[in-house]
């Protein structure tokens, strides 16, 4: 897909939700984020906005990217109704072409798949590479599918946590892996329905 269609995909996703009014975090950025100094965070595929608003909650300036203009116009409606308007800046990018500049403390990038065109591994690169030092990149996959996700292919294979770790390929002298496991979780759908899911996780450091 081109980056017009991928455009157009991924506003439809979201125009066919209903808005949320108060979207939760992910849980496996709670459960990383939580007791570390609020810095400045970069959500990459922000959708819903639940991390970014939650991050911005517990004191993180947060820059908020996503390719979907119904996203982003819709997290920005909502970090103004939490008084969080001046902690969160969205930004529409296709982060395949265009990475959203600045130094970080946190990059995380839940769910960052996509049925168009992404070199998932330069992306995730760059990612790295826009961590301060001491800073954190959390990357979250898909393990399995819930009942409710966009891809229902039988045949998807999920990269291991080490897999991903070794196509970002990341000096060791200046990045370390701090987790790389599968945990599994129970989720709650769009629709409130709730299915057993597997996460990948990986946790990056920028040590140098």
């Amino acid at each position: 897909m081109s980056t017009t269609d991928a455009l157009a995909f991924w506003n439809g996703v979201y125009a066919a939700r209903p808005a949320a009014g108060d979207p939760r975090p992910n849980a496996r950025l709670t459960e990383t984020v939580t007791g570390l100094p609020a810095g400045d965070a970069l959500d990459l595929g922000c959708g819903d906005g639940g991390d970014a608003l939650w991050l911005a909650g517990q004191g993180w300036q947060v820059t908020a990217a996503d390719i979907s203009a119904v996203a982003i116009e819709r997290l920005a409606a909502l970090a103004r109704s939490h008084g969080l308007g001046d902690r969160v800046t969205p930004v529409r990018a296709d982060v395949h072409s265009s990475f959203p500049p600045g130094a970080f403390d946190l990059v995380c990038a839940h769910y960052l798949h996509t049925p168009c065109a992404l070199d998932r591994a330069t992306v995730l690169r760059s990612a790295a590479h826009a961590l301060r030092p001491g800073g954190r990149l959390l990357v979250v996959d898909h393990g399995s599918a819930a009942p409710w996700s966009w891809n229902q292919d039988p045949d998807t294979r999920y990269p291991s946590p080490r897999e991903v770790a070794a196509g970002i390929d990341l000096d060791p002298a200046t990045w370390t892996v701090q987790r790389a496991d599968a945990p599994r979780r129970i989720a709650t759908g769009p629709d409130g329905s709730t299915a057993e899911v597997t996460d990948h996780v990986l946790l990056i450091r920028r040590t140098a």
